[in-house]
């Protein structure tokens, strides 16, 4: 018996398990029982094509709590026969990997089959552990799967990055939370079949909203009312939120009210409302809201609507993104919500922003415009020689390192994107570049 028999068990045998939670028990052990994440697993896509060739490579799978990362990657190493061999990212050292990786290696060569190491919270691992990983991924004698809740591209080190492929699960909508729980009670094996419970209406939409698009979370909630209820027991919506200890809000987060509420959030904000804002705030959070989410789109706001104005604005909420990492919920929030009441107090630009949008138009519609010969590095004789570099002036050298010297190509020359306002710490730019335009303007 292999390791990946050992660290799986049919289902058969998680039905003596009786202490195993219901969230356990019901863990997909097909494809045919896997939930959601049609566009990254369903038929006729790259990963269920590679699958079904045994050709799966290294991959990371990036999504929130309770989207399949986990079972995924077992399901990957059952369906190709595998071992599937789980990894702590918290408890081991980079010993631990070189010695399971070698045991791995001389696995294939007995049997042909490829081992499959899954590293639950990736992003956890440091340089060095993750480091350890590189030449065996590189050489393919494992194929390493990690699973972060974390954007890779800040948390995986680059060259680890480049070898494996990421794939964006998405949280599960309510109709795929509300299929998983319907096949919990319906499973006279591992699931809730034999209790056969009797559910009022709006009940079970209570938990799928409550599940949070975490499909774990909706079992547990599920296993726990269907405790307190008993067999033959009648579930109403409040025996739901009765246990459930709090009110649930229904707020469905992919429906018009998603869309509503952060539009009145940032819409506040840019009015400068400081006491709507945290009402809003307390809206989104109280039905439900990631507030990861919120925070991304704060961090968009500083910069488009504040933007120079204020660049404290664009600091403070990324300290917020920190704090709610370091204090989770709901010890968090109030971080969130310093950042909301100083952004609506704050002075407001969206300058920035425009003179970016004007940019980037022409940086699309006007082509590769050379690079002007005066402004081009000359590391070389031969560049040197053919004008690269020729006729640059040194700001330094000039009063108030002022210089009438152009900067754009020729097609582009005297175009202004950026107009600040007078307001907040923008104010230094907008007297700037009247001295700096009226300058130039003069020269020429």
């Amino acid at each position: 018996m292999d390791m990946f028999d050992n660290n799986r068990t049919e289902p058969s045998d998680r039905a003596t398990q009786l202490n195993s939670p219901l969230a356990d028990r019901m863990r997909p052990v097909t494809f045919d029982e896997f939930t959601g994440q049609i566009k990254i697993v369903g038929q006729g896509t790259p990963l269920r094509k590679s699958i079904e060739a045994d050709q799966v490579a290294s991959s990371i799978f990036w999504g929130p709590p309770g989207s399949g990362k986990t079972t995924l990657a077992e399901l990957i190493a059952r369906s190709t026969n595998g071992q599937f061999i789980p990894f702590s990212a918290v408890t081991s050292s980079i010993k631990d990997i070189k010695t399971i990786i070698s045991k791995s290696g001389n696995y294939f060569r007995m049997s042909g089959r490829r081992t499959y190491i899954f590293v639950d919270e990736i992003h956890r691992f440091n340089k060095a552990q993750q480091d350890a990983f590189l030449p065996y991924v590189e050489k393919g004698d494992i194929v390493l799967i990690g699973a972060t809740t974390e954007n890779p591209s800040f948390e995986i080190n680059s060259a680890l990055l480049s070898r494996m492929r990421v794939y964006v699960l998405e949280r599960l909508q309510p109709e795929e939370i509300r299929s998983v729980l319907e096949r919990a009670l319906n499973d006279h094996e591992r699931g809730l079949g034999d209790m056969d419970l009797h559910f009022e209406d709006h009940a079970l939409d209570i938990i799928c909203n409550a599940g949070d698009g975490d499909a774990r979370r909706a079992l547990s909630l599920l296993e726990a009312v269907s405790a307190f209820v008993g067999k033959e027991g009648i579930v109403t919506p409040d025996v739901v939120k009765r246990v459930h200890q709090k009110s649930v809000a229904m707020y469905d987060k992919t429906g018009e009210e998603h869309y509503n509420l952060i539009s009145a959030l940032h819409k506040s904000i840019r009015g400068g409302d400081p006491d709507a804002s945290l009402y809003w705030l307390a809206r989104m959070l109280d039905g439900g809201e990631e507030p990861m989410y919120i925070i991304r789109r704060l961090v968009r706001f500083a910069s488009e609507d504040i933007g120079l104005a204020d660049p404290y604005a664009l600091t403070l909420t990324l300290n917020a993104r920190d704090s709610f990492h370091f204090l989770g919920s709901p010890e968090g929030e109030l971080s969130i919500a310093m950042a909301v009441a100083y952004m609506a107090c704050a002075p407001k630009s969206n300058a920035i922003y425009t003179a970016f949008k004007c940019a980037t138009t022409d940086a699309k519609e006007k082509g590769s415009l050379p690079v002007p010969l005066h402004i081009r590095n000359a590391p070389t004789s031969l560049m040197k020689e053919i004008g690269y570099g020729k006729g640059y002036k040194y700001a330094h050298d000039f009063d108030n390192a002022l210089t009438d010297q152009e900067h754009f190509p020729d097609e582009l020359a005297g175009s202004e994107y950026y107009h600040p306002t007078d307001t907040g710490r923008e104010k230094f730019m907008f007297e700037y570049l009247e001295k700096y335009r009226t300058y130039r303007k003069n020269k020429t």
